[in-house]
């Protein structure tokens, strides 16, 4: 299989979309994102014609990181504007 590693981006495989809208996930792809049977994804739009895919467990645990630091650069706020 051919990769461009970019970044930590790999070229994991194609795929054709089906006359009800489906798309098969390459074998590849399920296995380097660790990918089961029942795993709920977010699909999101970038730019006019590309799609990516995220495990819903993967934003989640990414939304929980962002909010502790958005904790943090609050109070970092609050306490720069009352000295």
């Amino acid at each position: 299989m051919l990769k461009a590693n970019l970044d930590g981006n790999e070229f994991l495989g194609s795929t054709t979309v089906g006359a009800k809208g489906q798309a098969v996930i390459p074998a590849e792809a399920r296995k380097a994102m660790n990918l089961k049977e029942g795993d709920k994804l977010l699909v999101f739009r970038i730019g006019c014609d590309m799609v990516a895919f995220s495990k819903v467990s993967q934003m989640e645990r990414f939304a929980n990181h962002l909010s502790k630091k958005l904790t943090t650069v609050r109070s970092a706020i609050k306490k720069a504007q009352h000295p």
